[in-house]
C-alpha cells in the first residue's frame, strides 16, 4: 500500500507535533516553514521555560466565538496526553501550582527534542520557503512555495495566526484557509498590553501591585481577572490584563468605547475597605495625606489617587473633607481608564479569531470543506488564557491532525 504524503504549511508547536504524528502512522511528512529554523515561537514561552499544559484544563479557558470543539478536543489529547507525549521523547515534567514546566526550565529542550525526534522519523523540513497557496484537484493537492510546487495527499495547515511575525506568524495562513471557502472570524491581537488615555501613565510608570482589573464595554463589565498588574508610560500590562485583552481588542475593533477598572485593594470589598479607611483615619489623623497610605500602596500610586482627588500632598488626614474622602476611596477600588488601543500584533503572544470552527470536525482538525485539508492552532478562532493554553491547543490539534491525515477518512 502507498505511503500517503502529508505536507504540513508552518514548523511551530502544532506544525511539528502534527508531523511527529502523522510520520508515526506511517505517512511520508514533509514540513515547510518560511522561517530559518522551526519552532522560534516555542523558544519565547514561558519566559523562555515553556509552560507546555496545565493541570486544569477545561473548556472554560478558552475563548471563541464557538467552544463546542474544545471539549472533543480535550477529551482526546488533554493535560494528561501532553504530560505523556513529552515524557516519551525525553522531557521530564513538574508542577508549579499546577503550571507544568520541564523539569529543566528551558524552553530549548522542548524544541530540541521534538527536532529528534522528526530526524528520527525521517520527516523533511524545507526551511526559508513560503507557501503562496495551496489547491487541490481529483483528491491531489498542489503546494506551491517560492518558485517550486510540492504534491501531497493530505495538507495540514499550521501557519499560526499573526501574533509576533518575527517569530513566524504572519497572518499568511487565513489567506490559504480563505482559498478553501472557510470564513475567518476578525481577528486582533490577544494576551497583550492596552494602550490608556491619560497623561499620567508616566508618573506611576513601572509600578507593580496586585489588582483587580476589569474591562468595560459600552458600560457593561465583559470580564475581569485578578493578579500582578504593570503600570506603563502608555498604560496596562500583567497578567490579568492580558487574560481580559482579547475582550478588549473585539470592542475596540467594532468602535466601541472600552474602558478599564482597575481595583487597586482586591483584598476587601467596598465597605469593608471603606471600614478600615475610617479606622486608618482615627489612628494616623495627624499624618499627611501624602503620608497616609504609606504601607498599602506604592506611593507614586497613592501620589496619583491624591492629584486625581484634588487633594493638596501637605494637608493633614483630618483636614480633609467628605466628599474628597469619597472620591478617594472610589479611585482606589474603581479607577477608570478610557483603553484607545491594544499594542500591536508584534507584541501579542497570540491571537484572538481566525478560521471559524463549525468548518472543522472537532475529532480530527479535517476541514468540513475540503477532504484531507486539516487547521491547527492558532490558525482557528479559539485562544487560551495564560497558563499553558495556548500550546496545550496546539499540541493536541497537531497531533489529531497528523494522526487523521496520515490515515485519510472516508466520507
Amino acid at each position: 500500500m502507498k505511503k500517503r504524503h502529508v505536507i504540513i504549511v508552518g514548523g511551530g508547536a502544532s506544525g511539528m507535533v502534527a508531523a511527529i504524528s502523522a510520520a508515526r502512522e506511517g505517512a511520508k511528512v514533509t514540513i515547510i516553514e518560511h522561517q530559518n529554523k522551526l519552532g522560534k515561537k516555542i523558544l519565547s514561552t514561558g519566559n523562555g521555560k515553556c509552560n507546555l499544559t496545565n493541570e486544569y484544563m477545561v473548556a472554560e479557558c478558552f475563548r471563541g466565538e464557538d467552544l463546542s470543539i474544545v471539549d472533543t478536543v480535550l477529551k482526546k489529547f488533554g493535560y494528561k496526553e501532553t504530560v505523556s507525549f513529552f515524557e516519551s521523547l525525553g522531557v521530564l515534567t513538574k508542577s508549579r501550582q499546577g503550571y507544568i514546566y520541564p523539569v529543566s526550565e528551558q524552553a530549548s529542550a522542548v524544541l530540541d527534542v521534538l527536532v529528534m525526534e522528526l530526524e528520527k522519523l525521517s520527516v523533511d523540513v524545507i526551511l526559508n520557503e513560503h507557501v503562496t497557496s495551496v489547491s487541490q484537484k481529483k483528491e491531489q493537492f498542489t503546494v506551491v512555495a517560492g518558485n517550486k510546487k510540492y504534491c501531497a495527499d493530505a495538507v495540514i495547515l499550521a501557519t499560526g495566526g499573526k501574533a509576533a511575525a518575527v517569530l513566524g506568524s504572519d497572518g499568511s495562513g487565513y489567506a490559504l484557509a480563505k482559498q478553501f471557502g472557510h470564513t475567518i472570524s476578525p481577528v486582533v491581537p490577544a494576551l497583550v498590553q492596552l494602550r490608556g488615555k491619560g497623561t499620567y501613565f508616566k508618573q506611576v510608570a513601572g509600578v507593580r501591585t496586585n489588582a483587580k482589573v476589569s474591562v468595560l464595554v459600552d458600560g457593561d463589565c465583559q470580564a475581569a481577572d485578578t493578579g500582578e498588574l504593570q503600570l506603563t508610560n502608555y498604560g496596562i500590562s500583567g497578567i490579568p490584563v492580558f487574560q481580559i485583552s482579547r475582550f478588549t481588542a473585539k470592542a475596540l475593533k467594532e468602535k466601541k468605547l472600552v474602558e478599564a477598572e482597575i481595583d487597586f485593594f482586591p483584598e476587601a470589598d467596598d465597605n469593608e475597605f471603606c471600614i478600615l479607611m475610617e479606622e486608618r483615619k482615627r489612628q494616623h489623623a495627624d499624618r499627611t495625606a501624602e503620608d497616609f497610605f504609606v504601607g498599602i500602596f506604592n506611593r507614586k500610586l497613592s501620589e496619583l489617587f491624591l492629584k486625581q482627588a484634588y487633594i493638596p500632598l501637605h494637608i493633614k488626614a483630618s483636614e480633609i473633607r467628605s466628599d474628597k474622602w469619597e472620591k478617594l476611596f472610589s479611585l482606589c477600588k474603581h479607577f477608570q481608564v478610557e483603553i484607545e488601543e491594544t499594542n500591536p500584533f508584534e507584541q501579542a503572544q497570540v491571537c484572538a479569531g481566525g478560521v471559524r470552527t463549525d468548518m472543522i470536525n472537532p475529532a480530527t482538525m479535517e476541514s468540513v470543506l475540503v477532504k484531507d485539508l486539516y487547521i491547527t492552532g492558532e490558525l482557528m478562532d479559539i485562544d487560551g488564557i495564560c497558563g499553558g493554553y495556548n500550546l496545550q491547543w496546539a499540541w493536541a490539534t497537531g497531533f489529531l491532525a497528523g494522526k487523521h491525515a496520515a490515515k485519510g477518512m472516508e466520507r
